[in-house]
């Protein structure tokens, strides 16, 4: 292995970069010799930042332009946050390995869900984050919320507060900001989040078996789950749903359940509905629990 380099694409973010580096770390444990040059991308979800992401293609655009430098030949492989990542993967490429899974939980920066007064300001770009706080706090009320985790903690609204990713801030060294990390049975995290997801050219079977070094069989096995749920309604990352699942304890053929979410659109009142969905096989499970709720909210 010695002399060989890999090329990593991401995105030029500090968090991002931390997962980059995260994964060249566990690639060069795992492979003795073996180099990685991370390769920074500006994505159009990084530029524009003054309008919802939904409005210009939603969350795909943290990852195309990242794909795009693995498909021309700039990057050997990329790195992303699952949760990014449409749940089609794109032509050409292969979704080569999933890491150990970190938090996927979201949390509540500049108060707790119960100490927020009524009509107090939360800040937020998800319709799924603001659907599910709706119907937990119908007195609430939202805003926009976009940039670097930086840029977001400092816009914390006054008696109010933004919601993150909790392993966002414990990536960052930035726990100390937490108020309130929501348990899943009060906020279904988005599919995939907490999870890392590392592309590579379908054609390019050496990268391909160099990455499977670093898969994580029952992380993978719960991301795949999630993922055939947001493909089976359609693939959109921006849509008000989420996903998490979970793994009995034991080896990866354990009993996989899937808790889900949907909802109509991200406004107060809007009807949302869900479901537990469990079984052996991710893709199954996945499928299963989104035809539910597709048919549960009509």
């Amino acid at each position: 292995m010695t002399g060989q380099t890999l090329r990593a694409a991401t995105r030029s973010s500090p968090l991002a970069r931390w997962q980059a580096d995260h994964v060249a770390a566990l690639l060069r444990r795992a492979h003795p010799g073996l180099a990685v040059e991370i390769v920074p991308v500006d994505t159009e979800g990084d530029r524009r930042l003054d309008v919802p992401i939904s409005s210009f293609g939603g969350k795909g655009v943290f990852a195309k332009e990242v794909q795009a430098a693995v498909l021309d030949g700039r990057a050997d492989f990329a790195v992303h946050s699952a949760k990014d990542l449409p749940a089609v993967t794109v032509p050409g490429l292969a979704l080569a390995c999933v890491p150990a899974r970190g938090d996927a939980r979201d949390a509540l920066v500049g108060s707790t869900l119960e100490g927020l007064a009524s009509g107090a300001v939360v800040a937020t770009g998800s319709q799924r984050r603001r659907a599910q706080l709706s119907a937990l706090r119908p007195d609430l009320s939202f805003t926009e919320l976009r940039g670097n985790m930086a840029t977001r903690l400092s816009k914390v609204p006054s008696g109010g507060a933004i919601v993150v990713a909790a392993v966002a801030l414990e990536r960052l060294g930035l726990t100390d900001h937490l108020s309130e990390v929501l348990d899943v049975d009060q906020m279904v995290p988005q599919v995939g989040q907490g999870a890392l997801a590392v592309e590579c050219r379908a054609d390019d079977a050496a990268t391909f078996d160099l990455l499977q070094a670093v898969e994580d069989g029952r992380s993978r096995r719960r991301v795949d789950a999630e993922r055939a749920f947001l493909a089976e309604l359609g693939g959109d990352c921006d849509l008000p749903a989420g996903a998490h699942a979970t793994l009995d304890a034991g080896e990866d053929a354990g009993v996989l359940r899937l808790d889900a979410f949907l909802a109509e659109s991200g406004e107060p009142g809007a009807g949302s509905a869900r479901h537990s969905a469990a079984g052996d096989d991710p893709e199954s499970v996945g499928i299963a629990a989104a035809r539910h709720l597709r048919e549960a909210l009509g």
